[in-house]
């Protein structure tokens, strides 16, 4: 029996604009969010599996270079032009497809894929059926921002994961909460 398909989900803080990014870095700087992002993304609950993360070049290069590749996670990279992603490590895939298709030849090893970013990247997954979730920290406020997460349709309901505090954090005086949306 073949191993069950990667689930396909999408991680992404956002400001109360729905702002994701200015001049290519993250807007704000909160050490446990990221510490979230990092934990949630690297938690498989089969020990033998690792997780993926899928980003977009722009989003790779965004990362300081001493945290690239991502630990602990296959890094896929979409990228039009796969010169420009040196590392051998990390899986370049020219389109979402071909992505999709690499995750499914490698189901024994990945558990889940998260959709990492940026702005077009996150647009194409919330139009896949594949995708399963949305893990989004709202950040409760506006920050100037050039990049923005697309609008979420109805068709995305809030739910709940036993692992995120519903109660509202706070850290530098920003307050901020998690949020999981499921169809």
């Amino acid at each position: 029996m073949l191993p069950p398909k990667p689930k396909l989900n999408l991680i992404v803080a956002v400001s109360e604009n729905m702002g994701i990014g200015k001049n290519g870095e993250l807007p704000w700087r909160l050490k446990a969010e990221l510490k979230h992002f990092a934990t949630i993304t690297k938690s498989t609950q089969s020990p033998e599996k690792k997780n993926a993360v899928l980003m977009g070049r722009k989003t790779w290069e965004s990362i300081p270079t001493k945290f690239r590749p991502l630990k602990d996670r296959v890094n896929i990279v979409l990228t039009s032009n796969p010169n420009l992603i040196s590392d051998e490590s990390v899986c370049v895939c020219p389109n979402f497809n071909t992505a999709l298709d690499l995750l499914d030849n490698m189901s024994d090893e990945i558990e889940t894929c998260w959709v990492i970013g940026g702005s077009s990247i996150y647009a194409e997954a919330l139009k896949l059926a594949q995708l399963d979730s949305l893990y989004i920290t709202r950040i409760h406020k506006d920050y100037d921002c050039d990049t923005f997460f697309p609008v979420i349709s109805s068709d995305w309901k809030l739910s709940t994961d036993p692992r995120l505090s519903p109660e509202i954090q706070e850290e530098e005086g920003v307050k901020y909460e998690y949020q999981v949306y499921t169809r």
